[in-house]
């Protein structure tokens, strides 16, 4: 069984934090946390499709141009090689899960 308090934990860009609820080869599934004001920078993968749904706070991703903004308990797929690029324009702080299939680990170019 995994849950948060004992997935692996990464930290990523500025104070954000990842852990690692699924990481195979085939499959990731990490739930990320994005302080207000923090974002990541625009990339696409050349392979991974992958899937946003956020469990709390509100998410602005950008998908090829197009603003999507996301609240609790919605979702958003990003097929690859769509640029895209989420940010916590919030007050509060995002949480989110991002599932990508196959993974995304080194099928990140940045835009």
């Amino acid at each position: 069984m995994i849950q948060k308090d004992n997935a692996e934990h990464y930290k990523w860009g500025n104070n954000c934090d990842g852990w690692h609820l699924v990481k195979s080869r085939e499959m990731s599934v990490i739930q990320e946390r994005m302080p207000p004001g923090t974002f990541e920078s625009r990339h696409y993968h050349e392979f991974s499709n992958q899937f946003f749904f956020v469990l709390s706070g509100e998410a602005e991703l950008e998908l090829n141009g197009i603003i999507h903004n996301l609240t609790s308990q919605q979702g958003l797929h990003v097929p690859k090689g769509m640029p895209h690029q989420i940010k916590n324009n919030g007050f509060n702080a995002l949480e989110f899960i991002v599932t990508s299939v196959p993974i995304s680990h080194g099928d990140r170019i940045e835009v």
